[in-house]
Formats: structure tokens, C-alpha cells, sequence
């Protein structure tokens, strides 16, 4: 293997061994060279219908403590599901993921709602999928030490009695193709289609009448965002009531600039060979513009989940892949036809049909805060209920991420209420368009 970078200054690696055993506590983790087990194989034939149950098994909850009956930690019965959604190009794909029945009772009124949870960046590796690390949440596999990070904001849903359906995404899980990672359309049909097959999963005791949230962060808010834009025209079975996005990659070629260089460089290799996937036509622009570390790092990338990245190309900048020099924001912009696509990626050009709160750091050192901002304008303009919530932050992060994860952890409970309250059938804090201008 080429070596990416040339040795690290001292001052950086220090930075990135400080960083790397909260990344590996962060972020899941399990070795991407695992088997992939016989359940994620997709089937020669898929159903003509998007959200229908291809296959479900039981599924333990690696995270669950179980004390004389008594479920301490994870408050539900998980079935691991398959099920059929559309890719960004049209095609039938076979999608994995979870569904977690709730052991507790809703007691907010009418039926037990449902959640469709999207989960922030996990990796491109199959063995990152959620339903892996919900099912083992702490793993240690070929010198990789991971965490379902994501278990805390499931855990909350459950404890109020609210059902949680957990997308795989297309192509992470299955390994019939790569993840796309933030290609919207991909994104928004698997968050989607989960909400429809949740319904259909024996035992559930979610219906049709179930009010349904959408929740993300981060790669999940991007997800979250590009589902309340689809719901309407691709999924208007779901009955939707309201949708979180947190720190949402609305605008692609603006995380191009805002992520290199920082903890999570590692993610725009994953965005990079996502898009490709579902443009082959680029790849001769692709390899004419990378020289062999550019290619070594895609390829690698394409197997690891984000702890894997962070400890591989933590703080590495995109312009040591590129033949010219250049970052890779620098050479998509460059290039019209890679331009074009990845302004396709752009969410906030249709309005949302229900509720979406935004909320964003505003010193975001991964996922940029201005354009995240600009996503709530842009929905406000087109008339949309939007509640945007700035998390202010008075002092930049360098680039560890710390800004950007911070909104999710500690914002958390602030919009889970905002969310729940919905569900509920509250109309209170749904629309503050009119201050979107006054606040930062």
C-alpha cells in the first residue's frame, strides 16, 4: 500500500492520538473485513412495491440489560429487516436495517407512534450497518474498538413508548454494491421506505393511524431533510407529522471545503465513491484527477467504518489525493460535469409538507454552519413550517469535530421534545421563519 501522507509533524500526531480513543468510544466501528452474514445477501428478485418486508429475523440488542425481566437499557424487541426501496437512478435495491418494539406503553394519546431514526456517518465498510452495531454495540474485531453511538437517542424514543425504525441505507449492510453515503435520493427512500415496512413487521404494534417522526443528525440530518422533501410525492402513505435535521449536509460542495482537513477527511472519500456509484460515467474524470494516493485512500476508505478513517486519515488534506494539487473541492468546482452532480446533492429545493426543525452549531468545524442555515432559509422562502434552532458556540473546535458533535449530544433532548411534542399533535414552536434572518 502507497503511503497517503508524508510523516506527520509531531504537534499533529498529538492531536490525533488524544483524539483517537474518544473517536473509537464516538463512532462504530467493527472490522470492515468480517464476513457479511447470509441475512444481508440481498435476493435474486425484489418485490414490485417499495417499503414490503422481503425477510425479518429476531435480533438480540447487544445494548439491552436484562435484570429479573427487566430491560435497564434498551427498552425494546428487535427484528432485523429487509425490505424493498428505489436508488437514486430508479432501480429496485434490497435495503437493511431494524425495528424495535417498544416495552414500555404510550401514554401520549391515541396510537403508539413510530420513529424513522437516521443514523449520523457509520462508515462505507458493511460491517458498519446499524443493525450490526445495535445488535453488538461494543466491539472489538481486529484491532478496531467501536460504539453504536447512536444507541443513546434510540434509547430516549423507546423510554417514552415510541416505536424505532433504524435504516441500514442503501448499500451499507448489503454487499451487492457500496454505500452511497449522502447521495439525497438514496438517503430519503431508505429513511422512507423504513417507515412503510415498519408497519409490516410481525408483532409490530404500529398501524397505518401511527403518527410518524423523522430524526437525524449529521449525515442522518441530511437523510432526515432529504426525507421531509420526498414524503409528499414518493411516500405519501407515511403519515408523517414532523422531522428533526441536525447539522444537516444540505449544500455538498460546501462540506467539500468545511470537512477537509479535520478529523473527518476520511467522510469525503466516502461521499466521493458513493456518488460514483450511482455515476459511473465520472470515473475516468475520477481517476485522470487522482494520483495513487488519491485512489489508495478511496479504495481503503470503501472498506472502514469512520473510526477506521479517523485513524487513517485524520487531518490529511484532500489536495495530497489530487494530481494537480488541488483540494477536491478545487476540482469538482473545476469540472462541470462533477459540478453537476454534486449539485444535485443540494437539499432545499423542494418544501418540505409538514413540520422540520433545523438545528446547527454555528461554529459546525465539520458540516458547515452557514449552508446548514441556508437550508432553513431556503425552506422558509418556499413557504414551509420551518423552526430553526442555531446551537451557539463561541469558540471554534479545529477541526476535532467537537463543534459538530456536540450539538447532537447536548441539543439532543431539546429536539426529541420538539419532535415528540409533534407527534402528540402540538402546533406550538412550529414556525419561526420570521426571526430565521435576526439569528446566527
Amino acid at each position: 500500500m502507497l503511503s497517503l501522507s508524508p510523516p506527520r509533524p509531531r504537534g499533529r500526531a498529538a492531536r490525533i492520538g488524544a483524539l483517537a480513543g474518544v473517536a473509537a468510544l464516538l463512532v462504530a466501528a467493527p472490522s470492515a473485513s468480517a464476513a457479511v452474514p447470509p441475512f444481508y445477501e440481498p435476493p435474486a428478485s425484489l418485490p414490485s412495491a417499495n417499503g414490503t418486508l422481503i425477510r425479518n429475523q429476531p435480533q438480540p440488542l447487544g445494548a439491552s440489560v436484562v435484570i429479573a425481566g427487566v430491560p435497564l437499557w434498551l427498552p425494546g424487541k428487535a427484528t432485523k429487516i429487509m425490505y424493498r426501496s428505489t436508488d437514486a437512478n430508479g432501480l429496485a435495491v434490497a435495503v437493511t436495517g431494524v425495528y424495535i418494539e417498544p416495552t414500555k406503553s404510550w401514554t401520549g394519546g391515541g396510537p403508539r407512534p413510530l420513529v424513522s431514526f437516521a443514523e449520523g456517518t457509520q462508515g462505507q465498510g458493511d460491517t458498519c450497518a446499524p443493525s450490526r452495531t445495535l445488535q453488538s454495540p461494543l466491539v472489538y474485531d481486529a484491532g478496531q474498538l467501536g460504539a453504536g453511538y447512536e444507541v443513546p437517542g434510540i434509547y430516549k424514543f423507546l423510554d417514552r413508548g415510541i416505536a424505532v425504525v433504524v435504516t441500514d441505507y442503501i448499500g451499507l449492510g448489503t454487499p451487492d454494491r457500496i454505500h452511497s453515503y449522502v447521495d439525497r435520493l438514496d438517503m430519503g427512500h431508505a429513511v422512507l421506505d423504513a417507515a412503510r415496512v415498519a408497519l409490516k413487521v410481525p408483532g409490530a404494534s404500529v398501524t397505518s393511524a401511527s403518527p410518524v417522526g423523522i430524526y437525524g443528525y449529521s449525515q442522518g440530518g441530511g437523510a432526515a431533510a432529504s426525507a421531509a422533501e420526498l414524503q409528499a410525492s414518493y411516500a405519501p402513505d407515511v403519515n408523517l407529522k414532523a422531522t428533526y435535521s441536525g447539522a444537516p449536509p444540505a449544500n455538498l460542495m460546501a462540506v467539500l471545503k468545511s470537512a477537509d482537513g479535520t478529523l473527518l477527511t476520511g467522510v469525503l472519500g466516502y461521499a466521493i465513491n458513493g456518488l460514483l456509484a450511482n455515476n459511473p460515467a465520472l470515473k475516468p474524470v475520477l481517476d485522470a484527477n487522482t494520483n495513487d494516493a488519491g485512489k489508495a485512500a478511496l479504495a481503503k476508505v470503501a472498506e472502514q467504518c469512520s473510526a477506521d478513517s479517523i485513524l487513517s486519515f485524520a487531518f490529511q488534506k484532500t489536495s495530497s489525493w489530487t494530481t494537480s494539487g488541488k483540494s477536491a473541492y478545487d476540482v469538482v468546482n473545476s469540472i462541470p460535469a462533477a459540478k453537476a452532480i454534486a449539485d444535485k446533492q443540494r437539499i432545499g429545493t423542494i418544501k418540505p409538507s409538514k413540520p422540520v426543525m433545523v438545528l446547527t452549531g454555528t461554529q459546525d468545524d465539520i458540516v458547515a454552519h452557514p449552508q446548514a442555515k441556508q437550508l432553513a432559509v431556503d425552506w422558509c422562502a418556499k413557504g414551509a413550517s420551518v423552526y430553526y434552532q442555531p446551537a451557539i458556540q463561541w469558540l471554534g473546535s479545529g477541526g476535532t469535530g467537537l463543534n459538530h458533535l456536540g450539538p447532537g449530544l447536548l441539543d439532543m433532548d431539546k429536539a426529541q421534545a420538539w419532535l415528540v411534542d409533534r407527534l402528540k399533535g402540538s402546533t406550538a414552536d412550529i414556525n419561526n421563519c420570521g426571526l430565521v434572518g435576526l439569528l446566527p
